[in-house]
């Protein structure tokens, strides 16, 4: 309890264990190899812990927040855990808003899940070759959309000041590697990628073909 109300924070173990989690399933998507790599990987880490460190452990943002408005503050039982969500907040803190909140976070973080998998599956089977198929042909980097739209998702759900703060660096980390990546096909694969360049977007293709690029079938890899 903190001042008479629910407080539904300190619980550092199920922190870890989201942290945990989380890592398990983007590192099985997105396997880093190099220096670069690893220093991505290493902001998605950080951005992992400072957000379920708030959502489960302590809410800094919140605490901040309270200070700072005091009564004005719009949520009679702010450290609930419903009522960390600032987003069903900000939307009048009923279970109608916290219902679309989650929602809308989950529906982002299944698409980008798919994306991480399917990506995946291409380009281990593909076993080295060049691939411009399946989703590859509606964007270049689909696994790092799919990254994107978790975080998404996340920012949504959670939104904190630590982990606004660190969402662009975190899509600026992605984008310099998929540019040291491309660098790199196009000194293996020359003017073949050169042209799938011209034509594909690298994360996020017209909205128009959204569909096609979600529907895509991949065959499981051997």
């Amino acid at each position: 309890m903190h001042g008479g109300e629910e407080y539904a924070y300190g619980m550092w173990i199920v922190a870890l264990f989201n942290v945990g989690i989380f890592m398990f399933f983007i590192l099985s998507f997105l396997k880093p190899r190099g220096s670069d790599e690893w220093r991505s990987m290493g902001v998605v880490t950080a951005f992992l812990v400072a957000l379920f460190a708030e959502m489960y452990g302590f809410p800094l943002t919140i605490f901040m927040l309270t200070s700072w408005l005091g009564e004005v503050y719009p949520a009679l039982n702010p450290f609930s855990h419903k009522l960390g969500h600032l987003w069903v907040v900000v939307f009048g803190g009923s279970n109608f808003a916290w219902a679309i909140v989650m929602g809308l976070s989950l529906a982002f973080m299944l698409v980008g899940y798919t994306l991480l998998s399917k990506g995946w599956t291409q380009i281990h089977a593909s076993r080295g070759k060049l691939v411009t198929n399946g989703i590859y042909a509606y964007a270049r980097h689909p696994q790092y959309t799919g990254l994107f739209l978790v975080i998404i998702g996340f920012l949504i759900q959670w939104p904190t000041l630590i982990t606004v703060l660190m969402a662009p660096l975190l899509l600026f980390a992605y984008t310099r590697l998929a540019r040291f990546e491309e660098r790199k096909a196009l000194k293996e694969f020359g003017g073949d990628y050169r042209l799938y360049v011209e034509k594909t977007p690298a994360f996020f293709p017209p909205l128009k073909k959204w569909k096609d690029f979600l529907m895509v079938y991949v065959p499981d890899a051997d």
